[in-house]
């Protein structure tokens, strides 16, 4: 890293982090979106003026804020008028619906809600207004314009990087989405990291495809800051149509999550004799497993480098393969962590275990989250010695980089989100033809995995078919990218022979 990246990595808040890159480079672009650029000069004047904006409005340090909204320039302009102010901001995934967005406004308590009205034919304006909290909050949209006002009223800035600004939803492994707590310093640490093991320059283009109410969505944001290069968004991420605006824009890094690599190679085997994008020279990704010939074809076919890392929502960035990692290490491993992450393998009681012997992972440093909303999951989540427990398992080599084996929490990871089978076991159970359901995640080349609900029918009912299962599933609520991709219908499912807890390793064993 730069002696400059170093420097502003220093800041202590992300308003901080603004004025000194735009101090710097203020004429530098920072967001390229279709024939529009955001300067970062530009991102601290039109930030002030948003944060103004939404001062009169009445939203104020340490009010709740919640945003859904997509992947465009004024959705990074809101959320960083949102830290000028030193708001508490609550992102929602764009594709989440009534079910995840009423527990997030809930459990938040927000005091307002931005949306980006009609969204690719979803009214998220009517969705706001028919969701139930005791405290309804003050929705407005926030797409084509923002709040506009005189930075003259404005507070001075936060200075404390250490307080709470940020509440990230995951699914884990029950029902309901947790609330992750985050500060400034904490996603400021995930992004340096980031940018220290990708190694890049001023002169790469970068590219976010992936949703900016994404934890990844600020992450990123600070490496554009430290190195002061810019990044092409994508307000909706779709092959072949995304192509023609990397290659318009030169990127030279994209990624996201093994989903992307495997797109990118699907559309570069159309045309092998040619490369796909002349300027990109890597991916990086992470957020799902990553096969090792997902690495070798696209090193070989796409003619890129590709890093790949390890992260979830409490800590963004744990580990990260780099340029300069042997051919070996980036195929088969998850990267080294940065300085100050510290990864502890244990066994079942906490126990630290060697190097090469499978464990748990438990993690601690300034990426790692401060938290959950519920106080009862916070306490759960980390050990005696304050280290995350994650419920991952792997293993740690001699040369300090991570392997990950299995899980232990109940989870399926789909392009990078995470998907409760919980949630959707418990919906399944209230269809009249299901006596009983398990939902399992299966290994898939393109989504890291898919999902598949399992089902037992009680007698007499009518045969199932996963179409009308995933018809029930969307009346009910449940999120588009959560539906089952795959149905099986079994006479019984696996059972133990103690409390007769479905063997779900049993269905994986079976239908993989």
């Amino acid at each position: 890293m730069t002696e400059t990246a170093h420097a502003l990595g220093a800041s202590g808040t992300f308003w901080e982090l603004v004025e000194r890159r735009a101090a710097l480079t203020p004429d530098r672009p920072f967001l390229i979106q279709d024939d529009r650029t955001l300067t970062f000069g530009e991102l601290r004047t039109r930030g002030e003026r948003v944060a103004a904006g939404l001062w009169e409005m009445g939203v104020r340090p340490g009010g709740v804020v919640a945003w859904q909204l997509p992947t465009r320039i004024e959705t990074v302009l809101l959320s960083f008028a949102l830290t000028r102010i030193g708001a508490v901001q609550s992102p929602v995934i764009p594709f989440y619906r009534d079910r995840e967005v009423g527990f997030a406004l809930r459990e938040s308590k927000a005091e307002f809600f931005a949306v980006p009205g009609t969204w690719r034919g979803f009214d998220h304006t009517a969705m706001a207004g028919r969701l139930a909290t005791d405290r309804p909050p003050v929705v407005f949209e926030a797409y084509a314009t923002l709040p506009d006002g005189d930075p003259s009223v404005l507070p001075p800035p936060p200075a404390d990087g250490t307080a709470v600004r940020w509440i990230y939803w995951t699914s884990g492994t029950t029902s309901d989405p947790k609330g992750v707590l985050h500060t400034d310093r904490s996603l400021i640490a995930g992004g340096s990291c980031l940018a220290h093991a990708l190694h890049l320059s001023a002169d790469d283009i970068g590219s976010m495809a992936f949703p900016f109410a994404h934890v990844a969505g600020p992450d990123y944001s600070v490496m554009l800051l430290l190195y002061g290069f810019p990044a092409v968004l994508f307000e909706h991420f779709a092959m072949p149509n995304a192509l023609e605006g990397y290659r318009r824009h030169g990127v030279t890094v994209a990624g996201g999550s093994t989903a992307f690599y495997s797109m990118f190679l699907t559309e570069q085997r159309k045309t092998p004799d040619r490369r796909l994008i002349p300027t990109l020279r890597l991916l990086a990704g992470g957020g799902a497993p990553k096969p090792p010939e997902i690495y070798h074809a696209a090193v070989r076919e796409l003619g890129v480098q590709l890093t790949h890392g390890y992260g979830m929502t409490e800590v963004p960035m744990i580990t990260m393969g780099a340029p300069d990692d042997t051919v070996e290490h980036l195929a088969e491993t998850e990267g080294r962590p940065p300085a100050g992450m510290e990864i502890r393998i244990t066994d079942e009681d906490g126990k630290p275990l060697p190097c090469g012997t499978d464990g748990e992972v438990r993690l601690r440093g300034e990426a790692v989250c401060s938290g959950y909303l519920d106080p009862a999951a916070s306490a759960a989540a980390f050990d005696a010695e304050g280290f995350l427990i994650t419920g991952d398992v792997g293993h740690v080599r001699e040369s300090g980089h991570l392997v990950l084996t299995g899980r232990l929490k109940d989870i399926i990871i789909r392009k990078g989100e995470n998907i409760s089978a919980k949630e959707i076991e418990d919906l399944l159970h209230r269809h009249p033809d299901v006596g009983d359901a398990a939902v399992i995640g299966l290994p898939d080349p393109e989504r890291g995995e898919l999902v598949c609900a399992v089902v037992e029918q009680p007698a007499g009912a009518a045969p199932l078919t996963l179409a009308q299962v995933t018809g029930y599933l969307r009346a009910e609520g449940l999120s588009v990218h959560k539906l089952p991709e795959r149905l099986e219908v079994v006479a019984a499912l696996p059972r133990n022979e103690t409390l007769r807890k479905v063997l779900k390793y049993r269905l994986r064993e079976q239908f993989a």
